[in-house]
């Protein structure tokens, strides 16, 4: 078997795991015997990201990107790896702990282990986000992680989850910017264009929303220093943060 699979669902994620700009829909090789696929947004996509990773040979499977906030408190560029996944249907998924307490170490702060919310669409404005955060009692929400935490379970795979929050609770992002936005993460120029002639004061929101996503990427940026691309999970990961605790004491 391989090492960790990592799905990441947006181009700008994969370049901070990876290093480099990846190929869309293909299962790829970073050092240590990672695999890797982008495959964009969504729980569909998701799912097929990864089995082609356990396909592959991945002996563990992680989520690894941005997400955004439910609960206030939670900033831009703050690190969750939850212990706990929830879907829409109501299915909770829990994260190896072990492998979780390994990164924690690694990264050396305490990161928060509240419950991540996965959806099928995204949440565009502070109201939906705030009632999802009533309905489901979670801090943030994305797209992928309980598609991904389903195949784990499937497979007999460990999980993990790593996410940094890039819009805040009371951030909206407006619908025709959204619909601007390819399946990767990646702006369309000419849509994006054509939806900031129709509603020109959207062009004030851009400066809030670059920033934010500017934190989270910084943030995840800093924990692959830290951690590696396995995100701890590999016996090196291991020894290493061992030995740093051990010096520590």
């Amino acid at each position: 078997m391989a090492g960790v699979g990592v799905v990441v669902a947006l181009a700008a994620e994969a370049g901070v795991l990876a290093g480099r700009r990846l190929r869309p829909g293909m299962v790829e090789r970073l050092e240590a015997g990672v695999l890797v696929q982008l495959c964009g947004m969504g729980p569909a996509a998701a799912a097929a990201a990864a089995q082609a990773l356990a396909d592959a040979g991945a002996s563990a499977l992680a989520v690894f990107g941005v997400a955004g906030a439910l609960d206030p408190g939670f900033a831009p560029g703050t690190l969750l790896c939850p212990a706990q996944i929830v879907a829409e249907d109501g299915d909770h998924y829990a994260v190896d702990s072990a492998w979780r307490f390994r990164l924690a170490g690694r990264l050396g702060e305490s990161l928060s282990d509240r419950t991540l919310l996965t959806v099928r669409l995204p949440l565009l404005t502070p109201q939906a986000k705030a009632e999802a955060q009533r309905r489901f009692d979670a801090v943030a929400v994305d797209m992928e992680s309980a598609a991904v935490a389903g195949v784990a379970r499937s497979r007999g795979l460990p999980l993990l989850v790593l996410r940094a929050i890039a819009d805040g609770a009371g951030d909206s992002i407006p619908g025709p910017l959204a619909d601007a936005i390819d399946r990767w993460g990646r702006a369309r120029p000419l849509a994006v264009a054509a939806a900031l002639l129709r509603q020109p004061p959207m062009l004030l929101r851009l400066p809030r929303l670059a920033g934010t996503m500017n934190r989270a990427t910084v943030a995840l940026r800093s924990a692959i220093r830290a951690s590696g691309a396995d995100l701890a999970y590999g016996p090196a990961s291991h020894l290493a943060n061992e030995a740093n605790q051990a010096v520590r004491e």
